[in-house]
């Protein structure tokens, strides 16, 4: 068994199906699927055990992960989101750039399932900061985090004490022994329903505390911010087109400082590491861009002439 896949659920009845359809449907038949479930009412543990997931009990998600990687055989587990849907190659690619690269620990691109540009802007911005933070800041997504078992036993697992963030403590800690690293042969794609619900800059304000207490404080065991696991509801507006636009463009640039940054270097274990000075001017550029982005998130187009003497007129 080379893969184990742990998936933590708490009411997922209506979406938890279409990512163990994808799972059923990979070309790699070298896996497991392991579903913890935190007590759901709505069937969770019997749509997965129809799919023929084996079910364990959940709770908080770290605490669901630990309980499916205790019963899992494989030597890599993957942990995913019950909201992620895969590419049919995915298990497979990953796999073999595993291998080829000679990594215990590991994430990918996360594309939204959306249509809204706000979400696309997002999700580039967050796959970027992952992908500048492998070198120096490494954390990772709890939706997508691949890593070798062995790795994951030495470092003791999730942090069950942590209220929030348990997944990119998991990363720092683990990358102490063996450096984080994203792959390029693969993707997965994500609901952007907690964006939806909680709204674009409540949630972005939320994370951004969320660093700023473990960049200060330490990681976080206490009540910061309020977190829903397994509730999610409705939308929220769009930020404007144009200055979407704008960030998008300059996320594009950034990109492509990236891409020209790590070529030749970091691709095996004997590769060159990334030249420091060439990192650091990225990373001033992203610095730039995350103002922007804050900036882009709390604004508000002026309401007009007409609009102002409507209501003045009330």
């Amino acid at each position: 068994m080379d893969i184990s896949v742990v998936i933590p659920a708490l009411n997922e009845a209506q979406l938890l199906p279409r990512l163990l359809g994808d799972l059923r449907g990979q070309a790699f038949p070298a896996h497991e699927v392991i579903v913890a479930d935190a007590g759901s009412t709505d069937g969770t543990s019997e749509v997965a055990r129809e799919h023929g997931a084996q079910v364990v009990v959940g709770g908080m998600p770290g605490i669901g992960r630990n309980n499916g990687a205790e019963v899992a055989r494989g030597a890599f587990l993957y942990f995913l989101d019950a909201d992620v849907r895969l590419p049919p190659t995915f298990l497979a690619d990953a796999h073999a750039e595993i291998e080829e690269r000679f990594l215990d620990l590991a994430t990918c691109e996360i594309i939204p399932i959306s249509d809204n540009p706000a979400d696309k802007l997002l999700h580039d911005f967050a796959n970027l900061a992952v992908k500048i933070g492998q070198f120096s800041e490494p954390h990772a997504p709890g939706c997508c985090i691949m890593i070798s078992r062995r790795l994951f036993r030495r470092v003791g697992g999730f942090d069950e004490s942590l209220k929030l963030a348990e997944d990119h403590d998991l990363v720092k800690r683990a990358s102490q022994f063996r450096p984080l690293r994203v792959l390029r042969s693969t993707h997965v794609t994500v609901s952007v329903r907690r964006l939806e619900k909680e709204g674009r800059v409540n949630l972005v304000n939320k994370y951004l505390a969320v660093e700023l207490h473990r960049a200060f404080f330490g990681e976080v065991r206490n009540e910061l911010v309020d977190y829903e696991f397994g509730h999610y509801a409705d939308a929220e507006s769009v930020p404007a087109a144009d200055r979407i636009q704008e960030s998008q463009r300059l996320l594009d640039r950034i990109y492509q400082s990236y891409t020209a940054l790590i070529a030749g270097f970091g691709a095996g274990p004997g590769a060159a590491a990334v030249p420091p000075e060439r990192l650091a001017t990225v990373r001033e550029q992203f610095e730039s861009l995350k103002g922007q982005l804050r900036s882009l998130l709390t604004f508000r187009e002026r309401p007009s002439l007409e609009d102002a003497n409507h209501r003045n007129d009330r």
